[in-house]
């Protein structure tokens, strides 16, 4: 039986909302560049801030996309 072999991206998504708005916004605009994503690890969260509140909610994630044979 053969193994599964992956090629990984990172991406960085945005989001004045939320962190999950943040990490599926960017999966979602990757979609079609990058169609076999099978797993994404969120590696840094960020945000910004204005007036002492959360404006903007940023993170990084590591996108992993199974490679055809």
């Amino acid at each position: 039986m053969q193994g599964h072999n992956y090629q990984y991206f990172e991406l960085v998504g945005t989001s004045k909302t939320s962190i999950e708005d943040a990490v599926q916004g960017v999966l979602a605009k990757a979609a079609d560049a990058m169609p076999n994503m099978r797993w994404f690890q969120l590696v840094e969260t960020r945000g910004a801030i204005k007036d002492s509140k959360v404006v903007e909610w940023q993170v990084t994630v590591k996108v992993g996309c199974r490679l055809e044979a």
